[in-house]
């Protein structure tokens, strides 16, 4: 997420080339001028970090408590550089030491989702909420492994619930909507429009909002996007959610080749620990399974 400016390029030739789900002709122009992000680099304060953790852990004496909360910490550091297997390795290891603590089990619960593990996530999340009903990222987090589940009525409620701590937010507006509309496409959508009076108008996501109100194109979302950007950083953070959600965009519309390039893009940021970055390819393995049900389906009905 670090690093120079990034180039407007035409480049919807190339990505769909790189697609396993061919676009149709429909697909070509809505991908026909798009920002590029340069991958963010490993932070090396990070890869710092883990060594003085590393040290510690084994050339320390400690208590479990303080074990376990250097292994949580730990874990956040290998999930922030892409390390998803030695993260959830210390998430475990953490809560065996300290079988009360909220963060990890939270983390863990993240993992299981990616891994489309869904009552082990609901197990971690409960876990998390019970030991601190306050933890708000874990009605996110529940909410979105329920939503992935395929337990959209349940989803809602713990969206709506995080969503109503920040109503300006429009990140939360999103995934409430995203989970509503399995459940009503049309109360969905004007849900939606009554809470877009309520977002943040200096949050650039706000314009993604739009989008999904059809108030904005593709390529207006796009110019908001880089406005106000100080730093690469910024730029390519911006672009892990921007693709991301552009996606789902296109994934609900049936656009299954522009959508699968849109969550590749949101993996190539490198973004690790962001939310999009994190179910991008959750979502790619999804379009494919449609593909394929349908391909399976297309056979047997011949």
């Amino acid at each position: 997420m670090y690093k120079r400016l990034i180039s407007l390029l035409f480049c919807s030739a190339v990505l769909a080339g790189c697609s396993s789900t061919p676009p149709t002709k429909q697909d070509y122009p809505q991908m026909s001028n798009l920002l590029l992000a340069e991958p963010a680099p490993m932070s090396a304060r990070s890869q710092m970090a883990i060594a003085r953790y590393n040290q510690i852990l084994a050339q320390a004496t400690l208590k479990d408590e303080e074990r376990a909360q250097l292994l949580q910490q730990r874990g956040m550091l290998y999930d922030s550089v892409g390390l998803a297997g030695l993260a959830q390795y210390d998430f475990n290891q953490a809560i065996q030491l300290k079988p009360d603590l909220a963060e990890a089990y939270n983390a863990l619960g993240v993992h299981y989702t990616q891994q489309m593990e869904f009552i082990q996530a609901y197990e971690a999340f409960d876990a998390t909420l019970d030991i601190n009903p306050t933890y708000d990222f874990a009605f996110l987090n529940r909410g979105i492994a329920l939503y992935y589940g395929g337990r959209p009525d349940l989803a809602v409620q713990d969206l709506n619930a995080f969503y109503a701590k920040d109503e300006s937010d429009p990140y939360r507006a999103l995934w409430n909507y995203l989970a509503a509309s399995e459940l009503d496409a049309n109360a969905a959508i004007t849900a939606l429009e009554t809470a877009r009076n309520g977002l943040d108008n200096d949050n650039w996501a706000t314009r993604l909002v739009d989008l999904y109100l059809d108030r904005v194109t593709e390529n207006q979302l796009l110019n908001a996007l880089i406005q106000g950007v100080t730093s690469q950083q910024q730029l390519t953070d911006r672009l892990c959610e921007a693709y991301f959600y552009l996606g789902k965009y296109h994934a609900a519309r049936g656009h299954r080749g522009v959508a699968s390039n849109y969550f590749k893009l949101a993996l190539s940021t490198n973004v690790f620990e962001y939310v999009e970055h994190r179910y991008a390819r959750l979502e790619l393995n999804l379009l494919r399974e449609n593909a394929s049900k349908e391909q399976d389906a297309n056979i047997q009905a011949q």
